[in-house]
């Protein structure tokens, strides 16, 4: 005799506490990110012109360089 049994769950989603984590991971990637690319904004300010010329970035450029994989401009 086979017996079949039904392995699906009644609610699918994540539990609130999971939920609830993922969004404080979320929250600290953002932090760390922002902390990452502050701490690379503030090292290319300290290089001279000529440094960054070499490296194919004008001063006003360093903010558009930093974060140029998340805004399109």
């Amino acid at each position: 005799m086979t017996f079949m049994t039904d392995t699906h769950l009644a609610d699918e989603r994540p539990g609130l506490l999971s939920r609830i984590g993922a969004g404080v991971w979320t929250w600290v990637e953002t932090i760390a990110m922002a902390q990452s690319r502050a701490g690379e904004v503030a090292r290319l300010n300290a290089k001279s012109d000529a440094e960054l010329a070499k490296m194919g970035i004008t001063r006003d450029g360093i903010i558009h360089y930093v974060y140029r994989d998340i805004y399109y401009v």
